[in-house]
Parts: C-alpha cells; sequence; structure tokens
C-alpha cells in the first residue's frame, strides 16, 4: 500500500517536466508528509473537441488537453452520498478496479499520473512495533504512480455553484516486487515514462488488458527503487527523509 509520500519538487518543476497547458492554483509544494485527504497535484489529459477542422465547419477532430490539478487523495466515487466513505479509497488494488464499484468507472478514462519523489512504508515487527522506511527511485529521479480520479458533486451545496464539484484521486496498488516484499506485500504502481501518455490518454479505453499492461511495465521501475529506515514521521519538513 502507499499511506504516506513525498513531493520535493515545486509546482515550477512538475510543470517543467510535464509542460501542462493549465495549472491548478491550489497546489502547495513541497510537502514531506503527504496524507489520504490531503489536497495533492495529479496530471490528466482531458478530452477536446474541436470543429471546423481542416475548412470544413462540420467536421469534428478529438484532441486532448494537458493539465496539473489540485485533488483530494481518497478518491470520491460519483454516486457516494457524503465526503467521508466507510471504507478508505487513498489506494486502489489494480487487481480489482476494473470490477470494484468504486474505482471502474474512472478506470475507462479518469486516469492520472501521481507525482512523487518517494513514499513510506512501515515493517511491522514480531512485537507488532512498526519501523518506517523511505522507498525512492535509485536514480533520484521523481516517480509518476498510476492513479485515477473522480468528479463528485457535493448534494449539500447549491446545484448551480461550481464549489461543489470535489476532484479526488486514489493510487494503484500492486503486489510488490522481491526488493521490497520484506517491508510490504503491496507497493505503489510506478509508471515508467513510456508508460505515461498511454495510461492518461482519454481516448484509450481503459480495461483490465490496460491495467495489466501498465501493472506489467510498473515492475521493472518498482525493482529499481531504494530504501532505508527513517525516524518517525513528525512534521512536514525534509528531515522525515534522512536515513537513521
Amino acid at each position: 500500500m502507499c499511506g504516506r509520500f513525498t513531493v520535493a519538487q515545486t509546482v515550477e518543476d512538475l510543470v517543467t517536466l510535464w509542460s501542462p497547458a493549465i495549472v491548478a492554483r491550489e497546489i502547495s509544494l513541497p510537502n514531506y508528509n503527504i496524507r489520504p485527504t490531503d489536497t495533492i497535484p495529479i496530471l490528466v489529459d482531458t478530452a477536446t473537441q474541436l470543429s471546423g477542422i481542416q475548412g470544413s465547419p462540420n467536421a469534428i477532430s478529438t484532441s486532448t488537453t494537458r493539465r496539473l490539478e489540485a485533488a483530494r487523495w481518497s478518491l470520491i466515487p460519483s454516486f457516494a452520498a457524503d465526503k467521508k466513505l466507510p471504507y478508505p479509497t487513498f489506494n486502489a488494488r489494480s487487481e480489482t478496479i476494473t470490477t470494484k464499484r468504486s474505482f471502474r468507472d474512472s478506470v475507462v478514462n479518469k486516469r492520472c499520473l501521481i507525482p512523487a519523489d518517494g513514499y513510506y512504508e512501515w515493517l511491522t515487527e514480531p512485537d507488532l512495533s512498526k519501523r518506517p522506511f523511505y522507498i525512492r527511485s535509485a536514480d533520484g529521479e521523481t516517480m509518476a504512480f498510476a492513479g485515477l480520479y473522480s468528479w463528485w458533486a457535493d448534494p449539500t451545496q447549491d446545484r448551480h455553484d461550481s464549489a461543489r464539484w470535489v476532484l479526488s484521486a486514489t493510487i494503484l496498488t500492486m503486489q510488490a516486487p522481491k526488493n521490497l516484499a520484506h517491508i510490504h506485500e503491496r507497493s505503489p504502481v510506478i509508471l515508467p515514462s513510456h508508460a505515461w501518455d498511454t495510461w492518461l490518454n482519454p481516448h484509450v479505453r481503459g480495461d483490465v488488458s490496460l491495467v495489466d499492461r501498465i501493472v506489467a511495465s510498473a515492475q521493472a521501475a518498482a525493482q529499481h527503487t531504494t530504501h532505508y529506515e527513517v525516524a518517525p514521521l513528525r512534521g512536514t519538513g525534509p528531515e522525515l527523509i534522512q536515513p537513521l
């Protein structure tokens, strides 16, 4: 699973990396202790219809717009009656997202990337005590977690108020590779750069085959990580990722 992660980059760094056409103003970075329900940056490609192509006023071409958005980390399904759900949705098991009601609609065309410089995982000792470890890319590069997003309309707000719409997201997880399985059995799906565009493309219909392909591509990225023990997490500063 992935219950805490870090984004050491600034918004400007992420813009340089991904060149989005639109950047949300609500993103505040860096943050070395991101928790479920916190606001996180997500990268999405949204469909855009363009008319009047090639001199014909009736011609329509579908393009995409890349956006860096601010989202609540814990997906709220569109059918939810309340923001507070009786079950956690900050992670989504890749093996079941195409069938689980909370996530299956988002798989089709609401997929995103979630930037991270690393994440924390806790090793449970025989006495049930927990030791935190920090896991990051071995080359120090920014990682991109595969995610899903959803728009939820708050039923308590005026239906004409645009502020009633809440954007939320979840991080996909998979079985941990051998180099991380001794810490925890699950790990986030870390996508290599060659898989980014396919995962983001809203014109590619998401299904079991697509999920299987991106999980397979993520196995190598997960093995190309390093980890070390850190002190218990307190605060949000860079001292949290210092090794013991």
